[in-house]
């Protein structure tokens, strides 16, 4: 349910009327937009006595949201939210990459990358630690080690790091990652989410391979829900009955979610269709359609990578990609 207060509602009311709904057990989030300020109320508020609210001298309108997700939807929070990690922000105003081998593999191989992402304009180091493969007898990642790695990549290069977390047993090891990243086969892990939604941690959240839009705003919920609301969402492809690729992007859903939501949203091209010379021109598109920033894969030595070499863009590759997407960024009027 969303309250709408009157233009220039005395301070004092506002304050009554808060403690008011609070006292009936709901959590009122105050959101203060461009042309309105918004009272946001969750929890059961099925027995809110709307004609009452509106008698409030605070109160212009009350509406009831009718979707599931409520923290998550740009109607309980009218502004876009920017996520802002040691100083660099994501969002409607900036433009960020963030790049990185698939797989951690060796401490050499990630300082390798790590130097050549950062001097092309990458804001972020990815990289798996903990990898999910499809067959158990696939590269499962160096683990502990990898998360080892990375720091000490973050500290040669001062690049934040993304990495993706498997379980909720492995919260106590990602202490010191910048942004946790939930895979899209945990994105319904709600477990998982509802242990994440008790950090204050941003939280990269990839779309599950054949969830919808709503699914996955309701993913976000989950977090949200628990106190958490620095959450980044990031469209990855979704499987159809195309096999021409290896998932089909879902440019659509950067509009979308733009509209349903506040979120930021980033798309990962390297993932979408599993083949390193389709990267730019999806990149090229997911600027167009709005996106707030790109997720891409870089190897040393794409051929020889233990984890999805065929997507893998080489740092020269990389390097003419930044090239083309700081030009694309700034005529947007955007910064990285």
């Amino acid at each position: 349910m969303i309250v709408i207060l009157k233009p220039n509602a005395p301070q004092d009311k506002v304050q009554t009327l808060i403690h008011q709904l609070e006292s009936q057990r709901l959590t009122v989030h105050f959101s203060q937009g461009v042309n309105s300020t918004l009272l946001g109320l969750v929890g059961d508020t099925a027995s809110v006595d709307i004609d009452h609210l509106l008698a409030d001298d605070a109160v212009a309108d009350v509406k009831r949201i009718s979707e599931p997700y409520k923290l998550a939807n740009r109607r309980f929070h009218p502004l876009d939210t920017t996520i802002s990690v040691e100083g660099r922000e994501i969002g409607p105003k900036t433009f960020q990459v963030i790049a990185g081998p698939c797989s951690v593999e060796s401490q050499e191989q990630l300082a390798n990358v790590a130097q050549s992402v950062k001097e092309s304009g990458a804001g972020f180091l990815r990289g798996g630690a903990f990898k999910p493969r499809t067959s158990p007898y696939s590269f499962q990642g160096l683990e502990e080690k990898g998360i080892e790695l990375l720091l000490e990549a973050k500290r040669l290069t001062g690049l934040p790091i993304v990495t993706e977390i498997m379980s909720d047993s492995q919260i106590d090891e990602f202490q010191q990652v910048d942004i946790i990243q939930v895979g899209a086969r945990n994105m319904q892990n709600f477990r998982l989410l509802k242990a994440l939604g008790h950090l204050n941690k941003p939280i990269l959240l990839k779309r599950g391979l054949s969830n919808t839009i709503e699914e996955w705003l309701m993913s976000a919920e989950y977090i949200m829900a628990g106190g958490n609301e620095q959450i980044i969402l990031c469209e990855r492809g979704i499987r159809t009955f195309e096999t021409a690729l290896r998932n089909n992007l879902d440019l659509s859903a950067v509009p979308l979610v733009k509209r349903l939501s506040h979120l930021p949203i980033i798309i990962d091209p390297s993932h979408a269709a599993g083949m390193a010379w389709m990267v730019q021109p999806l990149a090229r598109a997911a600027i167009a359609a709005g996106a707030d920033g790109l997720m891409v894969e870089v190897h040393n030595n794409p051929k020889k990578a233990l984890c999805d070499g065929a997507q893998s863009l080489n740092p020269e590759e990389f390097h003419l990609l930044m090239e083309d997407v700081k030009r694309r960024v700034a005529f947007e009027g955007r910064e990285m």
